[in-house]
């Protein structure tokens, strides 16, 4: 790198070592999988404007790492990003400082906003909580739930809180266990080890393919039913869809699930609108103190519900 090489010392600058499995990938594929929060169009972008530096010279778009190699990302705001509005929507937040929130996510609520919802997402109300995660990636939103998944989730307050949080997520630091209500009656405990990649044939779900990215689900048996199981999951990664995914790919599709289901479970007939999943428990370490802080959030109202029915009286299971 040349000597008049100067770095934006006020802006969004991200360090980053490239992980050895992402050895002979193109530069921008690999900053693609470890900066989820950027298209790759924007790293190509960077890396043509050098924004983007590889052990102290010049990446380039053609350029391929051996993993291990130090990389320098200076991060611009997206020219294209269209402001989204702070809305007065309230949120349930279990946990907040000056460097992070913690929110109890209840059903319903979409985590960011898109071409169905515009409006009225979690976004737009962190937007009118916290004012300054406007100047954030994603509003400093590290990782989501899906609309009707319930449950926990983390957001960054500041640029240094979002970096550690990412930082955290890659090295797997970030414990997140699940309750799922699932079909079939589960033996025992089980890892899956599957990776995941879009639905070659519907781009908005996920499927397991060995092309994919890796992906690892661990499960506990917590309570059984006539033909029905409830788990605990625990993340070792954090993919799209990974246990609604995970639990079809092993044949226990989760009680509820309409995108993921299995029709050989099609005979029991579970009242219930939405993927049974909650996010029970989230931990971290703390991006100031280096604290490791827990948090655990109760089940909602309509999962308790049916937890108690099916107790109470399974007969009404068809």
């Amino acid at each position: 790198m040349s000597d008049d090489y100067k770095g934006n010392t006020e802006g969004d600058i991200r360090q980053l070592v490239i992980p050895g499995e992402q050895g002979g990938l193109r530069l921008d594929q690999a900053l693609s999988a470890m900066l989820p929060e950027f298209s790759r169009n924007r790293i190509q972008n960077w890396i043509r404007a050098r924004k983007i530096s590889v052990d102290d010279t010049w990446g380039t778009t053609k350029m391929k790492v051996s993993g291990g190699e130090s990389v320098r990302v200076e991060v611009e705001p997206d020219p294209n990003a269209t402001p989204d509005a702070p809305e007065a929507i309230p949120l349930d937040v279990v946990y907040e400082d000056s460097m992070l929130v913690v929110i109890n996510k209840p059903v319903g609520l979409v985590v960011h906003p898109g071409s169905g919802n515009p409006r009225g997402t979690l976004l737009n109300a962190l937007l009118h909580r916290v004012p300054q995660v406007a100047e954030l990636p994603r509003a400093g939103i590290v990782h989501r739930l899906d609309k009707d998944t319930s449950g926990l989730l983390v957001v960054a307050k500041t640029l240094r809180a979002h970096t550690d949080l990412v930082r955290q997520l890659q090295a797997r630091t970030v414990k997140r266990e699940y309750l799922a209500l699932v079909y079939g009656e589960v033996d025992r405990a089980g890892t899956v080890d599957a990776p995941l990649a879009r639905d070659p044939h519907n781009r908005t779900k996920r499927t397991v393919h060995s092309m994919g990215k890796e992906a690892v689900t661990h499960y506990d048996v917590v309570e059984r039913f006539p033909g029905i199981t409830l788990l605990r999951c625990k993340l070792e990664t954090g993919r799209t869809h990974q246990i609604r995914v995970h639990m079809q790919h092993i044949g226990h599709p989760l009680v509820g699930d309409t995108v993921y289901n299995a029709s050989r479970r099609t005979h029991l007939k579970i009242p219930f609108p939405r993927q049974a999943l909650h996010a029970e428990k989230l931990g971290l370490i703390h991006p100031v103190t280096q604290e490791f802080m827990q948090w655990e959030c109760p089940l909602p109202p309509d999962f308790t519900s049916l937890l108690q029915a099916l107790r109470d009286n399974t007969d009404w299971i068809k």
